[in-house]
């Protein structure tokens, strides 16, 4: 049974936990087998975590939470004179770039079981909250709401493709055109919202 334990370990532990599922995915994973990944007892986990969906819950909060620290740190997102394409671009190049290719895919993992309904827990907020971040970029640029809303869903989904595109083939040149591509037509749409 978990106990209330310091705020600051026990995201320490998550973190320690994300780390470890990025490397080893998430689909089938269970506390002993990811305390020895950690080279720790199972323990650790037990003392933050009641059980695994306890951690699991704390896992997709703390991702969300990361992803969302991650796109309102992405230059040029509040300053409507930045274009959306140019925003996607530096979100590709740090998505999957090295440091960060390894989250990307558990993301890409954790969103494929939600949408297979093999994910234990409600569906969590990545999608939409993706979405409704592009969708303030595009109001920011002058877009109307219900247009910032279906546009932002097009090019998330259309993004989430190509990531995973890529991350399926290897193809970088074949999908980095088709990334290009995506980019001009958000930059378009937006061009003619003004």
């Amino acid at each position: 049974m978990a106990r209330t334990a310091d705020p600051q370990r026990r995201r320490a532990v998550v973190d320690a936990v994300i780390e470890q599922l990025a490397r080893t995915g998430i689909a089938d994973f269970t506390l002993r087998g990811l305390a020895e990944g950690l080279g720790q007892s199972t323990r650790v986990l037990t003392h933050h975590f009641a059980d695994k969906n306890a951690l699991l819950t704390a896992v997709l909060e703390r991702l969300d939470e990361r992803q969302h620290t991650a796109l309102r740190a992405t230059p040029g997102w509040d300053d409507p004179a930045v274009p959306v394409g140019s925003i996607v671009e530096d979100a590709w190049r740090r998505n999957l770039g090295p440091d960060e290719v390894a989250m990307t895919r558990l993301i890409r993992e954790i969103e494929g079981l939600a949408a297979a309904g093999r994910l234990p827990l409600p569906v969590p907020g990545f999608v939409r909250g993706r979405a409704e971040f592009v969708g303030t970029c595009l109001v920011r640029r002058g877009m109307s709401e219900a247009a910032a809303r279906t546009t932002a869903t097009l090019l998330n989904a259309a993004y989430a493709g190509l990531e995973g595109d890529y991350l399926a083939t290897g193809d970088r040149d074949r999908v980095e055109a088709a990334l290009k591509d995506l980019c001009a037509w958000v930059d378009a749409r937006v061009a003619a919202a003004r």
